[in-house]
């Protein structure tokens, strides 16, 4: 395997992590408690990276790990939530995959990434792709919702393409970069899941098990292996791997939930899945300085985490 496609495996990970947040979601959390989830992915996740890497931002990283954590987390977990709750699943899926569209734009203006025309109709092609796999017949628009799922996909664009821009100070690994943002993110979060829903509920040992497999799995290390990623390919390349997350979900949904999956769901998993593999042929993008990774206390790489929710699919 090249070394690229190692990357683009191991950042793979993360959208699949992220398709089964809407099962572990259902199956095993309080329901109606989706800001409160948000909290209990980010900020845990965040405070056991810091604890790990000991490790706090410097001059103006403060700054800039509150906006990538405000923008990857704390700003898109509450609009995709207040989308989830405005719109049928499948349609807020859809209006969440034109994320890749969003990224392409931002790229050309921030990072100097001219779109092409391949580019563009794998986009497209992936969002319609989706679109046969969550979107059902007759399904409502309600345009606080889309407007919701608009701006929570083009906070998590502009979150891919400033961690691409601003990459990471030097001597600073991944993984304490993705605990700054989780953190971050989490205290965005804080106040308004308290003012929403007020107090947390009282939680279960199925509760619990659901809330460690949410912040460790589909966030600490799903986002360390996200970021990991964006900082290795190009931004277009990385968002194509997004429709990842609602076909897992999809297929979780059969699997697991005994949800329906016909032909024309199949046939849009084919499509999205096409679309994602012809997203990372190209030349890879430049790799931005960054120190060698590592796990250990003396730390050096890591990054992000993202939420899907849809009705029969969840993301990032």
């Amino acid at each position: 395997m090249s070394r690229k496609a190692a990357v683009v495996a191991l950042t793979a990970l993360a959208p699949i992590s992220w398709g089964s947040t809407y099962f572990v979601t259902t199956e095993f959390l309080p329901p109606d408690r989706p800001l409160f989830t948000g909290l209990m992915r980010a900020l845990p996740a965040g405070l056991l990276l810091l604890a790990l890497t000991r490790k706090l931002p410097q001059g103006a990283w403060w700054w800039k790990s509150a906006v990538l954590g405000a923008l990857n987390i704390g700003a898109f977990f509450p609009l995709l939530f207040l989308a989830a709750y405005r719109l049928p699943g499948g349609v807020a899926a859809v209006v969440g995959s034109v994320g890749p569209l969003f990224v392409v734009g931002l790229a050309a203006l921030f990072l100097g990434e001219k779109p092409t025309v391949k580019t563009l109709l794998t986009a497209i092609t992936a969002a319609f792709g989706v679109s046969l796999v969550v979107l059902k017949a007759g399904a409502a628009f309600d345009m606080v919702g889309v407007l919701a799922g608009l701006l929570s996909s083009l906070s998590m664009s502009a979150g891919i393409v400033f961690t691409k821009r601003w990459g990471r100070p030097e001597g600073v690994g991944a993984l304490a970069l993705t605990g700054w943002q989780l953190a971050a993110g989490g205290l965005v979060i804080l106040p308004i899941a308290f003012l929403i829903e007020g107090a947390p509920p009282v939680l279960t040992g199925t509760n619990l098990a659901g809330y460690a497999y949410l912040a460790l799995g589909n966030t600490a290390i799903s986002y360390f292996l996200w970021f990991r990623g964006i900082e290795r390919l190009s931004a277009s390349s990385a968002t194509l791997l997004g429709p990842l997350s609602p076909i897992t979900a999809a297929v979780i949904g059969w699997a697991a939930l005994g949800q329906a999956l016909g032909p024309v769901q199949v046939l849009g998993m084919a499509i999205a899945f096409g679309a994602t593999l012809v997203g990372q042929m190209g030349p890879r993008a430049p790799k931005a300085p960054a120190p060698v990774e590592s796990f250990s206390s003396t730390e050096r790489n890591g990054q992000k985490v993202s939420m899907d929710l849809e009705g029969s699919g969840v993301r990032r």
